[in-house]
């Protein structure tokens, strides 16, 4: 017999900054409430129920607009519903939509050969979300390991940063320093050990070890609350995976793709890693696409049968995934990301400090802890931000990231950072 658990109640309305913020209208509640009952209790959204989205701006269920200042965790960095790549969907959605890897079809190698070409790599493999392109660098390491650096069989070990996150998959929790992400779910994968992030005497140590085959790490970590190495950190992570012949992989499924400023977070210190992993944005906000890229020498090691998914590689993502770079890359959007990025941090700073404790950012990878009292914490901003037409979610408890798709104007951006700023100093 099935054991009953505990019944948990859709909240209706909280408390924030000494007022009650606003109750969901009955449509909004009927939503929440349906989700509730017949789906998976594994997420915590914010109480809003969008229905439409355009550029920067959603719009619920009942017509009201807000800003979007998450952009579907850097998913949608091109805007909601870029007709460039809408359209691109709409063709390829008519013409030819999967074939699986059984078969060739006419648009993959297209896709590799521009991608290859964009990121200076010699080899991509296809998959469809980021923590696919994460397990499938982890996979890559560790033959690499095994065929080339010669570590005896089962005996590879991989590094991960502390506080990394890069999925929810047993391996993701495998290697996670957050309790949320692991607690109830070993036994754990083998073979993976964390290191301090940003702490390149510590890294030096444990890649000494000569089983070590990879060093997994995000340029700056997102879900940690946008959290960025020292300068010369990357430099470092580079020059030491090359001292002990260790790959580095660039998890850049968040940090990448135009969200900081540049194509690739990497870019900052001018420094490619061995295997880069995309996702997010690469689907351009419609459809789930993740890639793997690196050199001939990792990428050959694995054989036919060894790796695969029946999706990566189809011919409706490849498409649209060379749209939504085609996108980034020729529409302004990495000197946008660092020009709006600017104002975003200048007026972030200004925030009080008995409300805002830390204001981090590069281009519009930007995040804020908020300092919990009994009278507010960063959930109730983040309910009187979505009041006031702004979106945004906690991270960690304590600290809201603002990252909006890369095509915010500077009108817009005006009128966010007056949302943000009024709603936040109401606290104070």
């Amino acid at each position: 017999m099935l054991r009953k658990l505990p019944q948990v109640l859709v909240p209706t309305c909280t408390r924030a900054g000494g007022a009650l913020s606003a109750a969901p209208t009955p449509g909004q509640q009927a939503i929440f409430d349906k989700e509730f009952k017949f789906g998976a209790h594994n997420y915590g959204p914010l109480p809003v129920a969008l229905a439409k989205g355009k550029g920067v701006k959603v719009w619920d269920t009942d017509g009201k607009q807000y800003f979007d200042f998450l952009a579907a965790y850097s998913a949608v960095n091109q805007g909601h519903c870029h007709p460039r790549i809408v359209e691109t969907l709409k063709e390829q959605s008519e013409t030819l939509t999967l074939t699986s890897r059984a078969f060739y079809n006419n648009v993959l190698g297209e896709y590799e050969e521009f991608m290859t070409e964009l990121f200076g790599f010699d080899k991509l493999l296809p998959m469809n979300t980021g923590i696919e392109a994460c397990e499938t660098a982890v996979k890559l390491a560790r033959k690499w390991g095994y065929m080339v650096k010669g570590i005896p069989d089962n005996q590879a070990k991989v590094l991960f940063a502390e506080e990394n996150f890069w999925g929810r998959s047993i391996a993701a929790c495998s290697s996670s320093s957050d309790p949320t992400c692991y607690t109830g779910f070993g036994p754990f994968t083998p073979g993976f050990e964390l290191v301090p992030y940003n702490n390149l005497a510590v890294l030096e140590e444990r890649l000494a070890d000569p089983n070590v085959c990879a060093y997994m790490v995000e340029p700056i970590q997102g879900e940690a609350g946008v959290i960025i190495p020292d300068d010369g950190y990357l430099q470092g992570v580079r020059a030491l995976c090359d001292k002990h012949n260790v790959l580095w992989i660039a998890d850049e499924v968040q940090s990448g793709l135009g969200r900081t400023g540049k194509r690739s977070a990497c870019e900052w210190e001018e420094v490619k890693p061995d295997i880069i992993t995309l996702g997010k944005a690469l689907g351009g906000g419609v459809f789930p696409v993740s890639a793997v890229l690196t050199s001939d020498e990792v990428m050959l090691c694995i054989k036919p049968g060894e790796h695969g998914s029946t999706f990566g590689g189809n011919p409706l993502g490849c498409k649209i995934a060379m749209t939504a770079m085609d996108v980034l890359e020729n529409e302004g959007l990495y000197e946008n990301a660092q020009k709006m990025g600017e104002i975003l941090l200048g007026e972030l700073r200004k925030l009080p400090k008995d409300v805002v404790d830390v204001v981090r950012g590069r281009g519009l990878f930007c995040g804020v802890e908020i300092k919990e009292t009994e009278s507010f914490n960063a959930w109730e901003v983040c309910l009187k931000l979505r009041d006031a037409g702004l979106l945004a979610k906690p991270t960690h408890g304590h600290i809201i990231r603002f990252t909006p798709p890369i095509v915010i104007d500077e009108t817009e951006m005006n009128q966010c950072t007056e949302i943000i700023c009024s709603t936040i100093s109401s606290f104070h």
